[in-house]
């Protein structure tokens, strides 16, 4: 399999075998929504998870110039700004990168250690993508979730590396990614575990 060249837009998101990325419920105290972290256990710690969820792991964690997030997946106040918030990661978040929150509700931007910066966007999720693009150069962009997040992504055509990891649980409801979209990509790498299978799709034409 020969990488993409840079840059280009990934996106990584474990998954039900119904297509739900988070639970029903999610709340403060259950921000993956009921079982939802049942679809997560090949990267935060389950004994079975095996050389193939290590290098899932890798991937997920690969560095990126830039990342896009939906608001609800940086934290669960809704609506107005109304309590201090910084996100779920603690003063060192993963990302070590700027990430463009979607919102309806403006904010001045959040630096914290390890050089992420959240940048809040009001004006939809073309201008985030736009100006994670041009501040990750020639890193590449990412895109962090959540569900409507990555639909709108793959609404906008512009993911060139899907990876889904498919753990073999029913949630029943929840948060879905695919809405009756069109899926313009290709298998070109699986991974098995007792815990998921990890699939890197590529769209079409790559």
């Amino acid at each position: 399999m020969t990488d993409l060249a840079e840059p280009y837009t990934t996106c990584h998101m474990s998954i039900s075998l119904d297509g739900f990325v988070a639970g029903p419920d999610q709340a403060r105290d259950n921000p993956l929504g009921t079982r939802g972290r049942e679809l997560h256990g090949w990267h935060i710690g389950d004994p079975r998870a095996n050389d193939a969820d290590r290098v899932a792991n890798d991937w997920l964690m690969r560095p990126r110039g830039a990342y896009v997030m939906g608001r609800n997946m940086f934290g669960p106040v809704r609506g107005p700004w109304d309590e201090e918030w910084t996100g779920w990661w603690g003063p060192e978040p993963p990302y070590h990168a700027p990430v463009f929150v979607l919102t309806h509700h403006a904010h001045e931007p959040i630096e914290l250690e390890g050089g992420t910066t959240f940048h809040f966007v009001t004006d939809g999720f073309d201008a985030a993508y736009a100006a994670a693009r041009e501040a990750a150069g020639e890193k590449g962009v990412d895109i962090a979730g959540g569900a409507s997040a990555v639909r709108q992504a793959l609404a906008a055509g512009v993911i060139d590396e899907l990876t889904l990891d498919i753990a073999p649980v029913l949630l029943g409801s929840g948060e879905r990614i695919f809405e009756g979209q069109d899926f313009p990509f290709e298998p070109v790498e699986v991974l098995h575990s007792p815990l998921t299978t990890h699939i890197r799709y590529r769209r079409v034409g790559d």
